[in-house]
């Protein structure tokens, strides 16, 4: 039952999920909007391991399924599906005409392959009737030579299915890689970003091992836009993406989180590494020398501001940007191209 669309499931068992989910609602106090029941429902048909998952670990840490959380698993589990169900149908089309054609190509095959041992019971009879030897190798010869001309042809046929299917999964593989990633950066996107910090935070819960954020922003971006133009500016993000890209981990998730701003995603790293890794980065691009393009001018140096948090156990990924924009804030505030961590800003906030 797992694997039934909704409208699949009969009353009686639908009827049974429904209250299980309001049940579930009610005891994590999660209000019942249609938009939380489609969830809570999902989860509690166990339509999605993925789902089921997380909310049992949110659970199991004592996570409060405030607003945020609950459009936050929405948005993740229920809303993207759209888009989704529109490239699988049209992709289960292609597939369906390969199939058909395939099926068709056997088809055949088996006809004529039928055709073809009749034709070769002829010849045996003639051998037994006293029939002409040499018009019986001559007949012979010529229904294998007949029969060699179709399996070539079949085979050429299921070649070029073949190649049919590779283009429709290198499409879909291309689709896909473009809509998890940011046109002007070449960075993965929001999209991927919630994918994969949903898989880094529940793998931190599992393993009780650290997960920690750095939020980029580029200093006095918007002068430089205006004194230069936004191709300029374009040109500037995508060089200061690239510096992201080189310089953190292979196994951490550099993205375009908005307008200016990049993100990356760090498993396996406490504040302190973050923090390390940010500075690495901050150095780096205060250290590069931009030119424009189209003219080889020389650009004024380009700064960026970074805020650093690591992840709380069971928190939302919402949660601990936030912690990571303060601390961008604050190295802003007092004086930028700095790295700032959350630390800091509740100290500060301790002391005043």
């Amino acid at each position: 039952m797992t694997g039934a669309t909704f409208d699949e499931l009969d009353f009686e068992y639908a009827t049974t999920i429904a209250e299980r989910a309001l049940a579930q609602m009610a005891k994590q106090r999660v209000p019942p909007t249609p938009n939380n029941f489609h969830l809570w429902f999902k989860y509690s048909l166990g339509a999605s391991s993925d789902l089921k998952r997380t909310i049992d670990i949110l659970i199991s840490n004592k996570r409060k399924f405030d607003a945020a959380t609950n459009q936050d698993l929405f948005a993740t589990y229920i809303g993207s599906q759209g888009t989704e169900a529109v490239v699988v149908h049209e992709v289960s089309q292609q597939l369906h005409g390969v199939v058909d054609s395939a099926k068709q190509f056997l088809t055949t095959a088996i006809d004529d392959n039928r055709t073809q041992m009749q034709a070769i019971g002829d010849v045996a009879g003639q051998a037994k009737t006293g029939f002409d030897s040499k018009v019986l190798i001559e007949n012979l010869v010529s229904e294998l030579a007949r029969a060699t001309a179709r399996a070539v042809n079949l085979e050429a046929n299921f070649k070029e299915k073949s190649r049919e299917l590779d283009a429709i999964r290198e499409s879909l593989s291309k689709s896909e890689e473009r809509a998890r990633t940011d046109t002007l950066t070449g960075l993965p996107n929001r999209r991927a970003l919630e994918e994969f910090f949903r898989v880094a935070q529940i793998t931190a819960m599992e393993k009780d091992e650290p997960l920690s954020v750095l939020l980029i922003d580029i200093d006095h971006f918007k002068k430089f836009n205006d004194n230069f133009g936004h191709g300029v500016g374009d040109q500037v993000l995508r060089l200061v993406a690239k510096s992201l890209r080189d310089l953190v981990r292979g196994d951490d998730l550099p993205a375009r989180y908005g307008g200016e701003e990049l993100i990356a995603v760090l498993p396996c790293a406490d504040l302190a590494t973050c923090q390390g890794i940010a500075e690495r980065i901050r150095r780096t691009i205060a250290e590069c020398q931009f030119t424009r393009r189209s003219t080889g001018e020389v650009l004024p140096q380009i700064t960026v501001s970074i805020g650093v948090g690591q992840f709380r156990l069971g928190e939302a990924m919402a949660d601990l940007i936030d912690r990571c924009d303060r601390a961008l804030y604050m190295a802003k505030k007092i004086g930028r191209n700095r790295v700032v961590t959350e630390v800091e800003v509740e100290r500060k906030q301790l002391a005043s």
